[in-house]
């Protein structure tokens, strides 16, 4: 067998050892590092049964945020608007649309309109909308400028270090509450400067938990 193999061939298993454990360390480095939110999220923007331009919407329109989410501000989700809720405009305005006809199917069938969600909080994350709009966190610090999109996609990652980052430094974050859906209006520290932010976070005793328990409860 020495005549077959050479003697340099007794460390080849070795070495194959070593190579695969050095290849599993790279590709779970680049998976680790890769398969975030911040790559895998940011930008994603699914084809909607309904095509909805929120820049038509909101900024040529003027149409407050609240009038289709309308438990923004007061539940711990932000709910989507029910079929009823567009026809209290498209019952007058391009009523024979074709594009609204699942709009209008639904509004007399009673099911709701099969929107693909986009922005999904995990199920061991807790986030509560009405208790960061209610204390100046605008729509725009999570979803972007949403006001200029006509087609809504992921914006930032949402993930628990983007969270934090803000939790820890809520004082560039936060607005006016009368500017909170003002989704061009500037946060506090934007406008006056850092203390004022730091002074309105004092005043206004917002408080954003850092530990474990205060998301995943």
């Amino acid at each position: 067998m020495s005549k077959i193999f050479p003697k340099s061939a007794n460390s080849l298993p070795l070495q194959i050892i070593i190579y695969l454990v050095v290849l599993t360390g790279i590709a779970t480095a680049g998976v680790t590092y890769y398969m975030t939110p911040k790559y895998t999220r940011i930008g994603y923007a699914p084809v909607q049964p309904v095509p909805f331009s929120h820049e038509k919407h909101v900024s040529e329109l003027g149409i407050d945020c609240r009038f289709c989410h309308s438990n923004v501000d007061k539940s711990g989700h932000s709910n989507v608007p029910t079929s009823q809720t567009c026809m209290n405009c498209h019952n007058q305005i391009k009523t024979d649309s074709p594009l609204l006809a699942p709009v209008r199917e639904s509004y007399a069938s009673g099911d709701s309109v099969p929107w693909v969600w986009i922005h999904k909080t995990p199920d061991y994350a807790y986030f509560n909308h009405a208790a960061h709009v209610n204390r100046g966190v605008s729509c725009v610090e999570c979803h972007g400028k949403i006001n200029e999109m006509e087609v809504v996609a992921h914006n930032q990652s949402l993930s628990m270090a983007f969270c934090l980052e803000c939790h820890r430094n809520p004082e560039t974050r936060v607005r006016d509450p009368k500017d909170v859906y003002d989704l061009n209006s500037q946060t506090i520290a934007a406008k006056a400067g850092v203390e004022a932010g730091v002074k309105f976070v004092h005043d206004w005793k917002i408080k954003p938990p850092q530990s474990c328990s205060g998301c995943h409860r």
